[in-house]
């Protein structure tokens, strides 16, 4: 909008029309007054841009003409004219309002810098209402955006599969949706904003995230964790959850935690395991045919033995074939315990238990059977250890499977010169694992024999053994979510190291 509709107004004829004239030529557009009262009416009909004024008229003087203008539109420019040595209706005239003053005679030069700084304040005052209604509009837009993401992440975490939960700087809880009251048995109305991380978490999990906030100032990703969650109901889940801790500047804000039921997804596993390990068993009835028949012959040749010895009344052959018969019925019973434990999912029998207790217990049961075939069986037990918490059916099936293994591979080295050692260590790892390790410097093993140690029915011991110990070795720990680690070289020797969580006695077992 460029202003161009001027109003003079004057009780001087001649002065107006002067003027008027002026700003006419220099492309004005004009109208104008003789009065006080007169202008007022012209200003309201014609709605100029600027106005200028005399500030001396009889009636309604400029001063009170500036007012009236003002009270009708603040933002109106009103120029006054004032004569030499009138100081004071001047200041009044600002007071009131006045854009600007000039002094009489008006000269067009005057005038026409008076006018530019009123239509410079007019250009300034409309580019502000452009602002500010632009302003205003993006504003809107950009609230109406924030409000559509706002809802949307709402819904979004309202409808998630996860259970979201989220806690400010006081770690107070202040995002629990649906899922989450579904898992944590809490309603949402009783959780947000009411409760902290110590009133929704055990003391574990609590701690594992508040140190997770404490490690690094920057944001950070807890990596994705597997545990078990107590319900109110008194139901046991298993889940998988992560948790970002935010900061800003260095300072920490909040923490939101993303929990995942692996319920469903835990029971297919199983039931893919049992699958697979039935289908290994059929597998092997092929191979085992001819363990079996190893057997048999055993039998059949000690009952043989046992019968010339009852003919001929020999006690030295009753010894020597009950003794094959003995070893054979054992062997009978080994391959039975065996076929069972892998193809029966069990679940462990968690207790308070002596870990070097149970080492302990393996070595006695082997350490003669090796000392005879000239293997030394040494230990070196981690005495911090104390009780902890865990199967020790598992523990001892498995170091006796190791340990049997570990002396067989020292009985079949070629090399003679070495004195034959199987060494047992119990220790903790930097990880919180309790760690088993049979350590053997016996024959070793080569590479294709190493990726098979774990192969239903594989076995380097030729028609010895049934190619079932590793196996079953390797179900039992995985089972006591354990993980079992080998090292091997071809004449030196072997470790086989079982790893499991480490619980202590008096730690809280589950979430």
């Amino acid at each position: 909008m460029s202003a161009n509709k001027i109003l003079i107004v004057d009780d001087e004829e001649i002065i107006v029309k002067l003027l008027s004239m002026s700003l006419r030529s220099d492309g004005y557009e004009t109208v104008t007054a003789h009065s006080g009262e007169q202008g007022l009416e012209v200003f309201k009909s014609e709605l100029p841009d600027i106005v200028v004024t005399d500030i001396k008229m009889p009636g309604m003087d400029g001063l009170e003409l500036l007012k009236k203008i003002k009270e009708i539109d603040s933002e109106k420019e009103v120029i006054i004219v004032t004569g030499h040595g009138d100081i004071d209706s001047t200041i009044t005239a600002l007071q009131y309002g006045a854009s600007d003053f000039i002094n009489k005679p008006v000269r067009d030069e005057a005038l026409a810098i008076a006018l530019e700084r009123a239509k410079a304040k007019i250009a300034i005052r409309e580019k502000l209402e452009e602002y500010t209604e632009n302003l205003e509009i993006k504003i809107a837009e950009a609230t109406e955006e924030i409000r559509r993401k706002s809802n949307f992440q709402r819904l979004l975490i309202k409808s998630s599969n996860d259970a979201i939960v989220a806690f400010d700087h006081d770690w107070k809880v202040v995002v629990y949706n649906p899922e989450a009251a579904n898992m944590f048995g809490e309603a949402v109305k009783d959780v947000r904003n009411k409760m902290t991380i110590d009133d929704l978490y055990t003391p574990k999990i609590a701690k594992i995230f508040k140190n997770q906030a404490k490690e690094e100032k920057q944001q950070n990703t807890l990596p994705w964790r597997e545990n078990i969650i107590n319900t109110k109901d008194g139901r046991q889940i298993p889940v998988r959850y992560t948790s970002n801790v935010l900061y800003k500047k260095g300072e920490f804000v909040g923490t939101v935690s993303f929990f995942q039921d692996l319920t469903e997804i835990k029971r297919l596993e199983k039931e893919l395991v049992q699958s697979e390990r039935l289908a290994a068993v059929g597998q092997t009835v092929s191979g085992l045919a001819h363990y079996v028949k190893n057997i048999l012959i055993g039998l059949k040749g000690g009952s043989y033995v046992v019968d010339v010895g009852i003919k001929k009344n020999n006690t030295d052959k009753l010894k020597t074939g009950w003794e094959s018969i003995k070893k054979n019925i054992k062997r009978v019973g080994d391959l039975t315990q065996d076929l069972l434990t892998y193809s029966k999912q069990r679940e462990p029998e968690f207790e308070v238990c002596m870990p070097n207790d149970i080492a302990a217990d393996v070595i006695q049961l082997v350490e003669d059977f090796a000392g005879a075939n000239g293997v030394l069986i040494s230990k070196e037990f981690d005495t911090h250890i104390g009780e902890i918490v865990a199967d020790p059916q598992t523990i001892h099936r498995s170091l006796l499977n190791l340990m049997n293994n570990a002396i067989d591979a020292c009985m079949d080295d070629e090399d003679v010169s070495k004195k034959h050692e199987v060494k047992i260590k119990t220790y903790k790892d930097e990880n919180n694992y309790f760690c088993f390790e049979v350590k053997d410097n016996g024959c070793g093993m080569d590479e294709d024999i190493q990726k098979q140690l774990f192969n239903p029915m594989f076995s380097s011991k030729g028609g010895k053994g049934t190619g079932l110990g590793l196996l079953v070795t390797g179900k039992l720990i995985e089972e006591h979510k354990g993980v079992i680690e080998t090292e091997t070289s071809q004449g030196i020797g072997s470790t086989f190291r079982i790893k499991l969580p480490l619980e202590k006695a008096n730690a809280v077992d589950k979430v």
